[in-house]
């Protein structure tokens, strides 16, 4: 993957599952990379740095715009600029319509489309600045076709990508890209947890390709974003799923 080397890449929700391993792939090809998380990431930080990369752990709350400041102060103090943000945390408090509460439908807006406004929000003056940036948002196939129990989840991933539109009409004559990624079904710590049988009978056979996507597999759709190879690529959605959307 060409032109990664010495990027600084902030990846939110970088402690477990999709961001550890984007954060992973980004310690790969040669970036410098800021784990970021309100959960311990120390652990991934440790194997970036097997990886031969430089990293920080900072705790952050998106939800939270001066957390969000201090993660990006943090970045500029270790690495003095920013290349690379990929707004990935995220969470799901799942109801049907019928029974979702304004407390649940509040807390999935919060962290998944506001968290993503306050993080691209810290992150702009520094990309404007320099006149380069790139912004990766992670969506869903949720987001593109719905799903049921999931109206909140399901709005915050189709928002992202309205967001991602947007900036990127905006902003694209100042040099910055823009686009999201749409993973399916992946193979995440919390979804191999779920019962073999649920997992053929409700989930698999939702998807052409007859498995679970890996979390890699998200991390170098991120990463070929990111890169040079994309350079041309601005305001996308690209649709990580086994086919599962056609």
């Amino acid at each position: 993957m060409r032109g990664l080397e010495d990027k600084v890449v902030i990846i939110t929700g970088a402690a477990s599952g999709i961001g550890k391993a984007t954060a992973l792939r980004f310690a790969e090809e040669g970036a410098n990379v800021v784990v970021a998380d309100f959960a311990d990431g120390t652990a991934t930080v440790k194997e970036v740095t097997e990886k031969g990369a430089q990293a920080i752990y900072v705790q952050v709350n998106v939800t939270d715009p001066e957390s969000v400041r201090t993660m990006t102060a943090k970045t500029i103090e270790a690495f003095g600029k920013i290349d690379i943000l990929i707004n990935n945390a995220g969470i799901t408090k799942d109801a049907m319509m019928k029974k979702m509460t304004k407390e649940v439908w509040d807390a999935v807006i919060d962290v998944n489309l506001t968290g993503v406004f306050n993080c691209t929000s810290a992150v702009l003056p520094y990309m404007l600045e320099r006149q380069a940036g790139v912004v990766l948002t992670a969506s869903s196939v949720v987001g593109i076709y719905g799903n049921l129990g999931q109206t909140n989840y399901a709005a915050t991933k189709w928002g992202v990508i309205g967001m991602t539109k947007s900036w990127a009409k905006e902003m694209a004559k100042n040099g910055l890209r823009f686009n999201c990624v749409a993973p399916g079904f992946i193979g995440t710590d919390m979804v191999k947890k779920i019962p073999e049988q649920v997992l053929q009978d409700k989930i698999l056979v939702k998807v052409p390709a007859g498995r679970l996507g890996e979390p890699e597999e998200i991390a170098a759709a991120f990463a070929f974003l990111a890169s040079d190879d994309a350079k041309f690529i601005n305001g996308t959605v690209l649709s990580v799923d086994g086919a599962c959307t056609l």
